[in-house]
């Protein structure tokens, strides 16, 4: 009977943390999976955390980590270079539509 009850209470403990565990579990997808490697997208660049007024940056997407994307951007000088950005500051490039000609 002692075997029994000492199963049971592990039994219910056991049930009581795996609840507590998926219930703990981020259930929200990180922004950085709404990007794919080679997607074109647009970097909003500031110069500064506080300047008010927003670059828009053609780039493309070279890397993805769970909370950055990298990506790579063209200089003046025709040279690439790469940048780690916080998701929040990139839009999904705009498809061009074929206009159907007359």
């Amino acid at each position: 009977m002692k075997a029994f009850s000492i199963s049971v209470i592990f039994l219910v403990l056991g049930i009581n943390f795996l609840i507590s565990f998926t219930a703990l579990a981020d259930t929200h997808l990180p922004l950085a999976n709404n990007f794919e490697v080679g997607q074109k997208v647009i970097w909003l660049y500031k110069n500064r955390p506080d300047a008010a007024d927003v670059q828009k940056i053609p780039a493309e997407v070279v890397k993805l980590s769970p909370k950055q994307v990298q990506i790579k951007v063209r200089k003046n000088n025709n040279e690439f270079i790469n940048r780690w950005v916080s998701p929040t500051r990139l839009e999904i490039f705009p498809k061009i539509q074929d206009s159907p000609s007359h």
